[in-house]
């Protein structure tokens, strides 16, 4: 019988296996340096970490895996 912790993660899986393993392939090429936004990669080569996070969610949802949907950026409240 699995325990607390284990049964959490379990219920919890916000993630597949195989799109963690895109992003680990996704962040190695960033480390390399192969890695490019934009269209067809023909933007510059990403700096950014969550940059890199956000290309490797976008391509595992491309692919059909198992990702959160993208979460609606904060709104600002006016001030009348």
């Amino acid at each position: 019988m699995p325990s607390g912790r284990e049964q959490w993660e379990i219920r919890m899986a916000r993630y597949s296996k195989s799109a963690g393993k895109d992003m680990e392939r996704v962040m190695r090429r960033k480390k390399k340096g192969a890695l490019k936004s934009g269209k067809g990669g023909k933007g510059g080569t990403v700096k950014s970490r969550k940059q890199a996070i956000a290309i490797g969610l976008s391509e595992a949802r491309k692919k059909g895996k198992k990702v959160p949907k993208k979460r609606k950026g904060a709104r600002k409240k006016k001030t009348s």
